[in-house]
């Protein structure tokens, strides 16, 4: 065993929420009536997304300037935006794993849409008051997979560390701030009368995690409360898909590059990935074999992907209930997602939600990104989680199905069960989304 695990999590989705509708009023004010923007404006309604988590509201200065921003307008924005929101996310998972700012070894983050230097999680550091001999690792170029990319990075830092008999206490932090380059997307549209879904899809979050080595200050091992027992992981690049996937600067942000090939790519490739990520975890107990024999956390890229992966490996939505709660009440939040995914699967009110009424010991994450990557992981749940006088997780805030933030530390609210509804909606989703993926495909 690698002897690693997740002590804390936590996930901070900014308090505005956008709809379908909010769309349609920035291209009414902006842009002339077009098909490509028909088009979109159509694809917006059909993607399962009930709310996409923002910044700020579509009447925001950054999307109702004359014209799209610039990439410095959108750096300083970003940093004036997604620094407060990731040190949320930090101290909820630092919370949770009972670590003070000097208990932290190493940082490792990833972003696709900044790129500042020093990175965001200098100052994020510098706001958690973490030392200044933190060892800082920042991925960049992962995109949606960087989630799950930074935790793997992180559990080869631990396992180096545990080598040498030292303490490693990793904080793995994802930050997204995508809705400000809406206005960029939809010039391209314009211009260039192309189908560009992105603007359709992506949102904002900040997501954490704190990754421990378990060896403590004397060298010794130690005994912690783990959210996760972290098994194992598999990574690999898909041949040849470089021009499929990608985020492309540009002097008005990024661009978002997504061909109709990535849902199909990305189902096809899961079976192959899962199959050695479990060869090389030969410790699994006799009954967890089969895809369906464990819980999944996907990252939600969109509809078709979950319900092509869902096919794909046999599984139901229920295997998925926390990918589907977050897409539909977030969207993708790119990198951030697949943590906030984690956060949430081990949630009370998921379990009411497992397939059959019984909650899987065992874990798959997996999500993609460009190159195209493919990162699958495996982890272990365990049940006895903040029981025996530990911290147990913070609440989150229910705000419509799947739509959970974590409360800030001064909100004593408690976390709110799903109602009779909310669990109709997650598990009747697939459904749903198979039949908008059909209208949505013959839109393409």
């Amino acid at each position: 065993p690698l002897s690693l695990s997740i002590t804390g999590l936590g996930a901070e989705y900014p308090p505005y929420n956008l709809v379908p509708g909010d769309l349609d009023k920035l291209v009414e004010k902006f842009y002339p009536k077009t098909k490509a923007m028909d088009k979109i404006c159509s694809i917006n309604r059909f993607t399962g997304i009930e709310s996409r988590s923002s910044i700020g509201p579509s009447d925001h200065p950054i999307a109702n300037q004359p014209d799209a921003p610039s990439i410095d307008t959108l750096c300083k924005v970003w940093l004036e935006y997604g620094v407060p929101l990731s040190v949320a996310a930090a101290k909820k998972a630092m919370k949770e794993a009972k670590l003070h700012p000097e208990d932290i070894t190493h940082v490792v983050s990833t972003t696709c849409t900044n790129s500042a230097n020093p990175g965001f999680d200098h100052f994020v550091a510098k706001e958690l008051g973490l030392s200044n001999s933190v060892e800082k690792v920042l991925l960049h170029g992962v995109g949606c997979s960087g989630g799950l990319a930074a935790l793997r990075t992180a559990s080869n830092l631990a396992l180096g560390a545990r080598y040498r008999r030292r303490k490693a206490r990793i904080l793995v932090l994802a930050c997204e701030i995508s809705t400000i380059m809406v206005r960029s997307e939809l010039d391209s549209i314009n211009e260039n009368q192309e189908t560009r879904i992105g603007v359709c899809l992506f949102s904002d979050c900040a997501s954490s995690l704190v990754l421990s080595n378990g060896i403590g200050n004397n060298g010794q091992d130690v005994r912690e409360d783990a959210v996760y027992e972290y098994l194992g992981y598999d990574h690999r690049i898909l041949p040849d898909t470089e021009a499929d996937l990608g985020f492309d600067v540009h002097p008005l942000g990024w661009k978002v590059i997504l061909s109709p090939r990535v849902p199909g790519l990305a189902q096809n490739s899961v079976a192959p990935a899962f199959k050695d990520l479990l060869a090389s975890i030969p410790s699994l107990p006799a009954e967890y074999q089969k895809p369906e024999d464990f819980d999944w956390a996907l990252h939600p890229g969109g509809a078709t992907i979950l319900t092509g992966v869902e096919k794909a490996m046999n599984i139901s939505s229920e295997h998925m209930r926390a990918s589907y709660a977050t897409y539909m009440a977030h969207g993708n939040s790119s990198s951030a997602t697949i943590i906030s995914v984690m956060d949430l699967m081990r949630r009370e009110e998921m379990d009411g939600m497992a397939p059959g009424g019984k909650v899987k010991d065992y874990i798959v994450g997996c999500a993609f990104g460009p190159g195209i990557s493919v990162e699958v992981c495996m982890l272990k749940r365990n049940m006895q989680h903040g029981k025996n006088g530990a911290v147990a997780a913070p609440p989150r805030v229910s705000t419509g199905l799947g739509g959970e933030i974590t409360p800030p530390e001064s909100d004593g609210s408690e976390g709110s069960q799903p109602d009779e509804g909310d669990k109709e909606k997650v598990l009747h989703t697939a459904e749903v989304m198979e039949k908008q993926e059909e209208s949505l495909i013959e839109t393409l």
